[in-house]
Parts: structure tokens; C-alpha cells; sequence
């Protein structure tokens, strides 16, 4: 980047003045300095007011006396930037810069991002008030996001030139250390709309969204952190983020939804999956000692939990925002809840976070202290298998009501097998037949309506898929450059929880996991489904490890190849076979 190296530039003097105690102190940074890089603004798709060379913006432009002008670029896609803007004259004009992620039409609605047709923007603006004298220059405070930027620009009596109209591209600095390649060049624009996405909501910390309220929260946080961890093998923002989310925690014991935030909001389900955080970083990252001091922070929360946690197993009314998912009849993404609570869904998530935590306690905690938590589990687990399983349709309801129904709890009933093996395959291939092509089950049972997972929630779709044994299975059509927030319409066009197929290709495709903490072991178990060739690596605090398979007939040759001491095994239909540390070849039949 063009960072600076502080220098000296002398000493202050004492002058007998009487200091007041100082109750902030600098600390060192635990992240690199943020990503500058200088690159074009975009190119110009529709004028007024003024004739614009083909050069602009490279090349000058002047603005006559008393004129109006309209100049709009497209960046082609969506950037996070500082604007710089360079001007001589035009004393008394007025310069808007409006950025925005999508044009809308009359309706105010999005359609295709390519389209500018019958279109205008609406969106966050600068303005600028030269003061008539040569090569000022005005760049924003903080970065903005757009693929579309429009200058409005109003002259007085004095023309205005603009000498300059540059940005400089900045984000939190991953490399794209982890690969993806194969036979299907549609997956390749995926690896890469997923990526651009991972890379624009990371700055000082994760974000949901670079255009809108730029906030670290848990949800998206959990998938960007896995993705920074298989792709950029970086887990400085992970450890920010996860030691904010600790530091976050309200007296009752739970986390904040987002932090650091001026503004306390509280997700009692995010806290569940800030315990999963913790656990897929001790995954990914090891670091025991990292992870031991989260320990009490896990405890406060699953504490709160268990006091919420009903007679009969399953948890009471959560108060506060219990956010699932975006789903249509969810009301303002909350699941639906009986009267006394007892929701399958929040429920089955309380169900995941014990499980990490008594995994994490028993390990490099206090075992003694795992008893309590392992008998909450169980009641939790036989409650919704006893009053939330539905035997005429073959799926757990959302409550013990058997009303209303989801996807989202038969995807973690399945991911966290409270629905039997023998079951799960068929139960997804229900609740997937009315969304996704290629699914259909079994026998004429009847399917009730059910809510839908969005993007995000399909990221543990994905989970359940693979674990069941249907990882082989598995938005591009929009102009989006970035993944959006949720189906249409959607409000962001850049959010963080859509981005987790570059960590879905790593570890289910390419199926690279870790098979013990820190990926000291390797278990790959990949789904190759119609490919015929993926090449894939991923980064790890040992090196790199890569993969190649390439299908010849019935058969798939496979080169595997683990750094440093690094072994593992590799599952390939019912089969185990034992991988060593470098580079090996196996026939797989």
C-alpha cells in the first residue's frame, strides 16, 4: 500500500503544566495496516450537460460557467473505495458524488445491475464546494462502497475543471491463498463473486454489509471467519472478532448481536453461534490457549440458555431479537414460537452449541463441569424428537404444535442427526423438492408448506447435504458482482453470510477438512458429483495442503499432497485409505 513509516519529529518540552491522569492508553494493533491500492473509478455510461471524451476520467474535463452536469460510472463492479477528486476553478459550484450498489427504477426496485436503462440513482452522497482556486483536491474521511457513482455538478460564473477522478480500492489485505479449479466454468464466476464478496466486507473488522450499517455480526461473522481461514489461511480478524463478541457479553451472560457497536442490540441465538465460532477456530487454527480463555464467556451463555430451557427439554419464549433466518413467514426472521416458546429451531441450535462447548470444556477446560451440560443436551434432543417429530409427514415441526413447518429445522435435525440416519436422506430430499431442482422423495407422502432457507441459511444446508451423503448435489443470472443479503428484492447487494461457497467448494467439493484441532490430521472426503477434474488447495498453520482429481472412466485419480507432518485419511465411497505427510497418488474406483 502507500503507507507511511512513522518518524520522530522531535520531543515535547515540559512546561510545568498539570497533566490529567490518562484513562486510555495505546495499544499495539493485532491487524496489518488495511489494503491501499490505487485503481480506475469506472468508465462513463450516461451524460448532461456537458460533451465527455471517451478519455474521461483519465484524461480532464471542463465544466463551462453557470452549466449543469450529470456524469455517471460504473465501476462494472462493486468496490470499496476513497474517491479522490482533483479540481481547478469553479468557485461557487457545487459537486455531489452519489454512490450506490445498483441503479432502481420508478418502482424502486433493482432487476438486473448490468441494466441502466430507464433507471436513476439513490444512495449515499458527498458534496463538494470548491473555492475557485487551482488543484483542490477532495478525498471522503471514510471509504465508500458503489459500482455506480454519479457527479452532479453545478457551476457559477467560474468554469470548473476536473484534473483528476481516481479511487483507492481498500479492505482488509487476505491473499487468496486457497484455490479452486474445474471442469465447470460456471463454479469458477462463483469462487469468484464469493470471494469479491469476502473481500469487501472485511475491513478493521468483518462487516455484513460495506454499503449499509458496516457491522461485525455473529451470523455473518461465523462464515466470513471460515472463509479467512480455507481461502487467506488469516485468522487476525477471526481473533478480533471473536474476542469482541466475548467482550461484548451483557450482564445476564449472553453476547451482543454485533459489536463493537454504539448501539446494544441483542440476538440470543447469535450468542449460540458465537460458541461455534470458538470451535471452528480451534478447528482451523488450534491455539489452545486462545481458545481456553473464551471458555468462560461459553459458560455465561449456555448458563442463560439452560435458565430458558423448559420441563420438558425444549426452551422456553427468548426474549430480545431470536433472528433465525429471512425467511417469508418468519416474522421479521424469528421462527415461529408456541405461546410458552418451544421452538425446534432454536432449540436444535442450543443443541449444536452444547455439543462444541462440552467438546471444547472436556479438552482444555474443566471436564468436571461438562455433566450439567451434557444432561441439558440429551432432554433437548429427546424433546424434539418426541414432541416436535411429525410421523404423517416424516419432518420435525417448528413446535410442539405441528402448525407450521421449515426447512430450517430438518436441516439441523438432520446436520445434528436428532433425525435418525436411516431418515435423513429422504427427509431432505422432501423439503428440497419445492426449491431446488433434482430433488424428489421418496413414496407419495404429502409435504406441508414450509418456510424456505435463504442464502445464509443454506450454508448449513450445505453442512446437512454433505452429512447426510448427498454432497454430491448441489444467483449468477442477476448481474450481481457481489452476493446479495436474500432473495429478491434485496436491500444489499454485497452481504458477508451469502459468500460461503469458497469455503462449501473447499471443504465439500474438494472435501478438505481438519480431521483433529489445528489441522494437525487431514480427513478429505471430496463429492465430485458430474465434475470430471477439480484442482483445489487450502492453507493451514502447517502449509498448504493440495489436492487433484481428475475422473477417467469409472475411476478418479486422485493426488493428494500434505505439508510438514500432516497426515490423515481419505473417504472415498465407504472406503478409507491413510494419507501420509507429501505427495502421494491413489486410484480411486
Amino acid at each position: 500500500g502507500s503507507w507511511e513509516k512513522a518518524v520522530s519529529i522531535g520531543y515535547a518540552i515540559e512546561r510545568g503544566a498539570v497533566l490529567q491522569n490518562n484513562n486510555w492508553e495505546l495499544v499495539p494493533d493485532p491487524l496489518p495496516a488495511m489494503q491501499m491500492e490505487l485503481t480506475p473509478v469506472g468508465h462513463v455510461v450516461r451524460s448532461a450537460g456537458v460533451e465527455v471524451s471517451d478519455e474521461f476520467p483519465d484524461a480532464a474535463l471542463e465544466i463551462p460557467a453557470n452549466t449543469k452536469t450529470t456524469l455517471l460510472l460504473d465501476q462494472s463492479h462493486l468496490t470499496t473505495a476513497y474517491p479522490e477528486l482533483a479540481v481547478s476553478g469553479g468557485a461557487k459550484s457545487t459537486i455531489r458524488l452519489t454512490y450506490a450498489e445498483a441503479l432502481v427504477d420508478d418502482k424502486g426496485e433493482k432487476g438486473n445491475r448490468n441494466e441502466i436503462a430507464g433507471k436513476h440513482i439513490v444512495g449515499i452522497f458527498d458534496e463538494f464546494l470548491p473555492d475557485g482556486s487551482e488543484g483542490r483536491t477532495f478525498i471522503p474521511l471514510s471509504w465508500r462502497t458503489w459500482r455506480y457513482l454519479q457527479l452532479e455538478i453545478a457551476t457559477a460564473d467560474q468554469p470548473l475543471r476536473i484534473e483528476k477522478l481516481q479511487s483507492w480500492f481498500t479492505a482488509y489485505p487476505f491473499e487468496e491463498r486457497g484455490k479452486f479449479e474445474s471442469d465447470d466454468p460456471s463454479l469458477t464466476k462463483i469462487w469468484q463473486i464469493s470471494w469479491r464478496t469476502a473481500r469487501l466486507d472485511a475491513h478493521e473488522t468483518y462487516m455484513d454489509t460495506p454499503y449499509w450499517e458496516r457491522l461485525q455480526y455473529i451470523g455473518d461473522t461465523r462464515i466470513q471467519a471460515l472463509i479467512s481461514y480455507t481461502v487467506a489461511g488469516d485468522d487476525h480478524l477471526a481473533r478480533q472478532a471473536i474476542q469482541a463478541f466475548n467482550d461484548s457479553r451483557i450482564p445476564e451472560g449472553i453476547t451482543r448481536s454485533r459489536y463493537p457497536s454504539s448501539v446494544t442490540q441483542i440476538i440470543p441465538t447469535f450468542s449460540l453461534l458465537w460458541i461455534g465460532m470458538v470451535h471452528d477456530y480451534w478447528q482451523y487454527r488450534g491455539d489452545d490457549d486462545f481458545v481456553k480463555a473464551q471458555l468462560t464467556g461459553t459458560r455465561t451463555v449456555l448458563d442463560w440458555f439452560i435458565s430458558k430451557q423448559r420441563q420438558d427439554g425444549l426452551l422456553g419464549q427468548i426474549p430480545w431479537w431470536p433472528f433465525v433466518d429471512w425467511g417469508k413467514d418468519f416474522g421479521f426472521g424469528i421462527p415461529p414460537q408456541d405461546a410458552d416458546g418451544g421452538s425446534s429451531i432454536m432449540t436444535l441450535q442450543y443443541v449444536e452449541a452444547l455439543r462444541y462447548y462440552i467438546e471444547l470444556e472436556s479438552a482444555l477446560g474443566d471436564p468436571a463441569r461438562v455433566e450439567r451440560y451434557r444432561e441439558a443436551e440429551s432432554r433437548a434432543v429427546n424433546a424434539v424428537r418426541k414432541l416436535c417429530w411429525n410421523d404423517n409427514y416424516g419432518l420435525i415441526a417448528d413446535t410442539p404444535a405441528q402448525k407450521h413447518y421449515s426447512q430450517h429445522a430438518n436441516i439441523l435435525g438432520v446436520w445434528l442427526d436428532v433425525i435418525s440416519r436411516e431418515k435423513q436422506q429422504d427427509v431432505l430430499k422432501k423439503i428440497l423438492s419445492a426449491t431446488d431442482p433434482g430433488f424428489s422423495p421418496s413414496g407419495s407422502v404429502p409435504i406441508p408448506e414450509m418456510t424456505s432457507a435463504t442464502y445464509y441459511f443454506r450454508f448449513y444446508l450445505a453442512r446437512a447435504l454433505d452429512h447426510a451423503g448427498l454432497g454430491d448435489k448441489r444467483m449468477v443470472n442477476l448481474g450481481l458482482t457481489t452476493w446479495a443479503e436474500q432473495p429478491e428484492p434485496t436491500r444489499s447487494d454485497s452481504h458477508a453470510w451469502s459468500a460461503h461457497p469458497n469455503y462449501d467448494f473447499l471443504t465439500i467439493v474438494a472435501g478438505i477438512r481438519p480431521k483433529t484441532p489445528g489441522f494437525s490430521s487431514v480427513m478429505i472426503e471430496p463429492h465430485l458429483g458430474s465434475l470430471r477434474h477439480v484442482a483445489a488447495s487450502v492453507p493451514t498453520s502447517s502449509g498448504v495442503i493440495e489436492v487433484n482429481y481428475s475422473s477417467s472412466g469409472l475411476s478418479v485419480n486422485a493426488e493428494i499432497n500434505l505439508p510438514g507432518n500432516v497426515n490423515g485419511e481419505l473417504v472415498w465411497k465407504g472406503k478409507t485409505f491413510n494419507l501420509h505427510p507429501g505427495r502421494q497418488q491413489l486410484l480411486l474406483p
